[in-house]
């Protein structure tokens, strides 16, 4: 009998933030597949194939958990971003060659490294992914944040943003790198409904 596991229920302090409301939480060491690039998400190669390697393992990896001896399924995690720039200014430029990105896809604890390790061989050998040597799987840990839900457009961040930043500036300060949780299938749902929790460490 599978069992069936509902990974964003179990974490849902981290990825089931209330609407519109800015708060703080402990994030513990998770563990993503990554891969590294720069470049403006919307026109460059690169991203698009980062984001098709990540979604192709993670989804060869949940069906080989479904079949394996465990017999455990599970939905797979949204895609994730850390986004940074050497100059700061780059995003308030809106200068999006110089942007520099970690994109990656939460893995459950309960899957092993080599069955990880295998399917990305499987995909490896059946598809031509210019991106799949350039993944890796590793421990994040973020600890304290603060993080708010974004409805809306991309383009529309800037406020949510600056809320988000006055929160932790309140009471303590910036660290780290700029996350984001897209929640949404940005090709299905209309632009002004995409959700996406905006995440930032603080000391």
């Amino acid at each position: 009998m599978t069992k069936t596991l509902d990974l964003r229920k179990e974490l849902a302090g981290l990825y089931r933030p209330p609407k519109g409301k800015v708060v703080e939480v402990d994030v513990p060491p998770l563990r993503y597949l990554m891969i590294d690039g720069q470049g403006d998400p919307n026109s460059s190669r690169a991203f698009a194939e980062a984001v098709e390697a990540l979604f192709s393992v993670s989804y060869v990896t949940r069906f080989a958990v479904k079949k394996g001896s465990e017999k455990i399924d599970y939905k797979v995690m949204p895609l994730e971003g850390l986004w940074w720039a050497g100059d700061m200014s780059a995003f308030t430029k809106g200068d999006k060659a110089s942007w520099q990105w970690t994109m990656m896809i939460l893995q459950p604890d309960f899957v092993e490294e080599s069955i990880i390790m295998d399917c990305m061989q499987r995909v490896r050998e059946k598809k031509s992914l210019p991106a799949i040597d350039a993944l890796r799987l590793e421990a994040f840990t973020e600890g304290r944040c603060a993080q708010v839900l974004h409805i809306g457009p991309f383009t529309e961040e800037g406020p949510t943003v600056e809320r988000l930043h006055a929160f932790i500036v309140a009471q303590s300060g910036l660290r780290g790198k700029h996350h984001e949780i897209y929640l949404s299938d940005i090709r299905r749902a209309a632009p002004q409904k995409w959700r996406t929790i905006i995440r930032q460490p603080m000391d």
